[in-house]
């Protein structure tokens, strides 16, 4: 027989083996170490310090809009009329040569009384002085600081003549209308009062309208003025330019063939408006450049032109007019030679030239088709014309002597140019205010102060060159801070365009840190609940 396996059985008498436990049993890793567990711990803390003592710093220095401080209240008290009220102390001089000082002084009290009465506008203050009985030249107005002298004088009549050329007043009186010393009121006293009142009328009817059509208050507004003035001043506001202290003037001779082509504009200049621009030099500098340009066909083909084809007429498509230099605005004075005549109507003061608002002066020069030089004495009615219009767009008052218009003249942009800078610093606190994430950089800050550092001696100034130029500074720092292009630039930046930007760079940054900090927590927790149970445990036995 053959010798069968000593201890062979087969699978199924095989006892069974403990496999169950074997493979349900997967081995566990080691236990962790404290001291790793709190090198983890270490690291994810270090992490988010990081994150919050140095990355959040930083974010925020780097990412904050900065705001430099503004006196807020006190820009809008400017806007509001609160920190400055316009008003525009004249002095008016009155020499009575042939009175004796009791009777003089007496004739003044009862002239300002009276002209106290007639003034409704508290703004404007008429303040009489008595001169020193000298020679006309030493009590002249332009030697002793007066708005006005008034010269005294008897004779027949009651009458009243200004000078064209001086800021004088001559008034004469019949002997028997000087007041004695106990009237309480004088028929010459009551004259004397309403043509100083007829006299500075315009100024007081303007200064009010601007006061008026400002953003002040109702308390702080003079008196309403009659529909008609209310329109002739906006016409006037309209018409005149906006005050620079350089204006630019181009003279351009333009024609619709090849003659003429030269012209004496520079002995014309010199010799019919240049004393013009002598005299406002004070409150305006000039630069002049002229120009010829041939075959200058204009906008319109009519021989006959008509009202509405005035504002055709000038092709600018086509005429090379000389731009603004150096940032001072350009007043256009063109001498067009053709055969156009202007068809208007018979109150139309000039049926030859019409005024541009804003613009200038075109003016039609007819001349013999055969001319080939304009002569000075040809170029003598365009340029008197030139300077009318000149002192339109200017703004100057229509009604006085010339001294008196230029003074009034100073005094109107005084006040305008106050009151547009008061207007604007309130503009950009309102801004300031309603925006709180808008960037203010601080040179804002720096035109807002040098602005209400001028705007107060503009203030105290009123009347005078010094008060002109102090509102002009004011105007033009304000206008420099509102248009801040840092600070215009975020008035289009929103707060949504600033999470789209942020989003996708945060958010892989931050999911790592906080998913960190959620597990170490979990861990946190499942080793503090272990601990519990087998403290419980050992309890227990």
């Amino acid at each position: 027989m053959s010798a069968q396996p000593p201890s062979s059985l087969s699978t199924d008498d095989a006892p069974p083996v403990a496999v169950t436990n074997a493979t349900s049993e997967l081995k566990q890793p080691p236990a962790e170490k404290p001291s790793d567990i709190r090198r983890r711990g270490y690291v994810i803390l270090s992490f988010w310090l990081i994150v919050l003592l140095l990355g959040l710093p930083i974010w925020w220095k780097t990412t904050t809009i900065y705001r430099a401080d503004l006196p807020l209240q006190e820009m809008l008290d400017w806007s509001d009329g609160k920190a400055c009220r316009p008003v525009f102390p004249l002095r008016i001089s009155i020499q009575a040569n042939s009175l004796q000082d009791q009777e003089a002084q007496n004739l003044l009290r009862l002239t300002q009384h009276a002209l106290d009465d007639l003034n409704d506008f508290a703004g404007h203050h008429l303040r009489l002085q008595l001169s020193p009985p000298l020679g006309d030249e030493a009590t002249s107005a332009t030697n002793n600081g007066s708005a006005l002298t008034i010269r005294l004088s008897p004779g027949e009549a009651t009458t009243a003549t200004l000078d064209p050329y001086e800021p004088t007043l001559d008034i004469t009186y019949p002997p028997n209308n000087i007041p004695s010393p106990t009237a309480s009121s004088s028929a010459l006293a009551t004259y004397v009062a309403s043509q100083l009142r007829s006299t500075f009328g315009e100024e007081q009817a303007t200064i009010s309208y601007l006061l008026s059509t400002n953003s002040m208050p109702s308390e702080h507004r003079p008196l309403g003025l009659s529909p008609e003035t209310v329109e002739s001043l906006a016409k006037r506001t309209t018409r005149s330019l906006k005050y620079s202290p350089t204006y630019h003037l181009t003279f351009s001779l333009f024609t619709s063939g090849a003659l003429p082509s030269s012209w004496d504009i520079e002995t014309a200049i010199e010799e019919y408006m240049k004393p013009v621009l002598d005299v406002l030099s004070p409150i305006h500098n000039f630069t002049i450049d002229t120009q010829v340009q041939l075959y200058a066909a204009p906008g319109v083909q009519n021989d006959v032109l008509q009202k509405q084809d005035l504002s055709s007429f000038i092709n600018a498509a086509e005429w090379p007019l000389s731009p603004s230099i150096g940032g001072a605005p350009t007043i256009n004075f063109i001498v067009f030679v053709g055969n156009q005549t202007i068809v208007t109507s018979p109150e139309s003061e000039s049926s030859q030239s019409w005024l541009i608002p804003q613009w200038g002066t075109v003016y039609l020069l007819s001349q013999p088709w055969d001319t080939t030089h304009v002569s000075t004495e040809t170029l003598k009615q365009p340029l008197l014309t030139f300077t009318s219009h000149l002192f339109s767009l200017l703004g100057t008052p229509q009604s006085g002597s010339l001294p008196l218009r230029l003074s009034t003249l100073t005094r109107i942009r005084s006040a305008d140019l106050l009151l547009r800078a008061s207007s604007t610093l309130g503009s950009l606190a309102r801004l300031a205010l309603a925006l709180p994430s808008i960037s203010i950089p601080s040179s804002v800050a720096d035109g807002v102060s040098k602005t209400m550092t001028h705007l107060r001696l503009a203030c105290d100034n009123l009347g005078g060159l010094d008060g002109l130029e102090h509102a002009r500074i004011a105007e033009a720092e304000a206008e420099r801070a509102f248009f801040e292009k840092s600070m215009v630039g975020q008035l289009f930046f929103p707060d949504e365009h600033k999470i789209a930007v942020y989003l996708p760079l945060l958010g892989p940054v931050a999911v790592p840190l906080i998913m960190g900090a959620i597990n170490e927590f979990k861990a946190w927790r499942k080793r503090r609940r272990e601990k519990a149970e087998k403290g419980a445990e050992k309890k227990k036995e």
